[in-house]
C-alpha cells in the first residue's frame, strides 16, 4: 500500500485545519489545559470539557474521542507520557498514544486527522525523539491500514515544523526542497 500523499505537514494553528478530526495532547482528566489542549478546548467551547470529562480518566498511552462542538470536527484526546528522563516505557507510551488515536480515527471512519506534537510542551518530552516516534508510528500504521486516508502533522512553531520536514525528507516522504 502506498503511503505517498497520505502524510502531510502544516505550520498552523491545529484548530484552523480542514480535517475530520484533530488530536489534542490531553491530560489524564480530559479537563482541558494549556498549549494545544487549551487551544482546542477554547475553540470548541465549554461543551467539550463536559463531554470529555465523562470519558476520564484516560491513562497515558490511550485516547478518547468526542465531538468538537464549535470546531465542527471530532476531537481525539491523546494522553502522552510526562517525560522523566527517557526510558523505554515513556517511548512506548508515546507510541501507544499515537496508535490509539489512529485506531479511533479508523473505527470512526475519519478520513483526515491532524496530530500536534504530543507531550513536547509541559510534559517536556524531547522534541526530536517525539518527532521520530510520531513519524515512525504513523508510517507503520498507514502501511497496514487504509484509514485514516490522510494524516497531517500540525506544528505550531517553526522549529518543530522544520524538524518534521527534515525527518519526513529523510524517510523519503516529502521533497527536501
Amino acid at each position: 500500500m502506498t503511503i505517498h500523499g497520505r502524510i502531510r505537514l502544516a505550520l498552523e494553528d491545529i484548530t484552523r485545519l480542514e480535517v475530520d478530526a484533530v488530536v489534542t495532547a490531553a491530560n489524564e482528566f480530559l479537563a482541558g489545559g494549556g498549549g494545544v489542549d487549551g487551544a482546542v478546548h477554547a475553540a470548541a467551547g465549554p461543551e467539550l470539557v463536559l463531554a470529555s470529562r465523562q470519558l476520564a480518566p484516560c491513562p497515558p498511552g490511550e485516547a478518547r474521542i468526542t465531538p468538537g462542538f464549535k470546531l465542527n470536527v471530532m476531537v481525539i484526546h491523546a494522553v502522552g507520557p510526562i517525560y522523566r528522563g527517557g526510558n523505554a516505557n515513556e517511548s512506548n507510551t508515546l507510541a501507544s498514544a499515537y496508535r490509539a488515536s489512529l485506531a479511533l480515527a479508523a473505527e470512526n471512519r475519519l478520513k483526515h486527522i491532524a496530530f500536534p506534537c504530543i507531550s513536547t510542551g509541559v510534559y517536556r518530552y524531547p522534541q526530536e525523539e517525539a518527532c521520530r516516534t510520531a513519524i515512525e508510528v504513523v508510517v507503520d500504521w498507514i502501511r497496514g491500514n487504509e484509514s485514516p486516508e490522510i494524516v497531517t502533522f500540525c506544528c505550531y512553531h517553526d522549529v518543530d515544523h522544520e524538524m518534521y520536514r527534515e525527518r519526513l525528507a529523510e524517510v523519503g516522504l516529502i521533497d527536501d526542497a
